[in-house]
């Protein structure tokens, strides 16, 4: 069969028309016949073995992408969590990790939309269990995931929505999807100003962080208290696409009410997951298909994985891979 493989840990698959076909091994799995599957960085990082989950796994010949969508026998199309990699012809998976897909929403936006659901309903409604009518910061916002971020939290319900980001053009169009303020992070200096003129005037209920890092590091010195009574503040770390580490004073936790959690594998219990299967990710597919959620996508073909595998594409559009 076509399969993109990675035949070592270098991180890049080869394209090859003459792969092995994925055998079930279990009257719990099932064979679907891939239609799209969408690159993130997940991916590439468990492709490179940078990611945390792959932690002590041989180098082996292996087809990245950790889910799709796609067909099963008698055509039903569904997403569904891989077993195999989903960058090829057909993959194997588990049958109660698939979502029928509502009519109305194309295999590009599907394949898109759950790793960027995942990394901001998750984070909302579990790491920080937002409530409606609370103050809302996503730094790093003009990414796939921040986009939706914005979307989910105005859906849940959100008081008001700050967002940060180095491009103010793309900053400025975050207002269409329900941003209701910008912050530029290019100066220290004004960052810190603005944000702290914001955390006095509407105190910060909830940071959703996707960037770690310097950016990271300016939040939470905006929140250290003086030893007067503080407003409580819960920071997700999502992601880390500006640095893996930082340096955090203890000062800063001792002088306010911070939560400081994380949102990512691992973290996320069992009942949590079993939700964002059950009811998370199909009704973004609903809202989806209803024209009630955006996600940019571009589209190329497997033949053309191994030139596009590390290629820039714009700020907040997601490659998939159509097969």
């Amino acid at each position: 069969m076509k399969a993109a493989v990675i035949f070592s840990q270098s991180g890049i698959p080869q394209y090859t028309e003459n792969f092995s076909e994925p055998i079930t091994t279990s009257d719990e799995q099932a064979i679907i016949l891939v239609k799209a599957a969408a690159i993130k960085n997940l991916d590439k990082a468990k492709a490179s073995g940078r990611h945390y989950s792959t932690e002590g796994e041989k180098s082996q010949a292996i087809i990245p992408g950790g889910d799709g969508v796609g067909l099963l026998a008698d055509g039903t199309r569904v997403y569904a969590l891989g077993v195999t990699g989903m960058l090829a012809e057909k993959a194997v998976v588990e049958k109660n990790r698939m979502i029928k897909l509502p009519n109305g929403i194309d295999n590009a936006t599907a394949a898109a939309l759950p790793n960027a659901v995942a990394g901001s309903a998750m984070a909302l409604r579990f790491s920080a269990r937002m409530n409606g009518g609370e103050i809302i910061l996503i730094n790093g916002a003009t990414g796939v995931t921040g986009k939706l971020a914005i979307q989910i939290a105005k859906l849940y319900g959100a008081g008001k929505i700050i967002v940060t980001g180095r491009n103010e053009s793309a900053l400025q169009a975050l207002q269409a999807l329900g941003a209701d303020e910008y912050l530029l992070t290019t100066h220290d200096e004004t960052f810190v100003k603005q944000l702290k003129k914001i955390h006095q005037q509407t105190p910060i209920d909830i940071v959703v962080d996707y960037l770690w890092g310097r950016t990271a590091e300016l939040i939470l010195e905006t929140l250290k208290g003086t030893g007067a009574f503080t407003h409580r503040t819960r920071f997700v770390s999502v992601g880390s696409m500006t640095g893996d580490t930082i340096q955090l004073s203890s000062q800063i936790l001792r002088s306010v009410n911070l939560q400081l959690s994380g949102s990512g594998l691992g973290s996320w219990t069992k009942e949590e997951m079993q939700l964002l299967l059950t009811e998370i990710i199909p009704e973004m597919f609903q809202l989806a298909a209803d024209n009630k959620l955006k996600v940019d996508t571009m589209s190329i073909p497997l033949k053309e994985i191994e030139q596009v595998w590390y290629t820039d594409i714009s700020s907040g559009t997601r490659l998939v891979v159509e097969i």
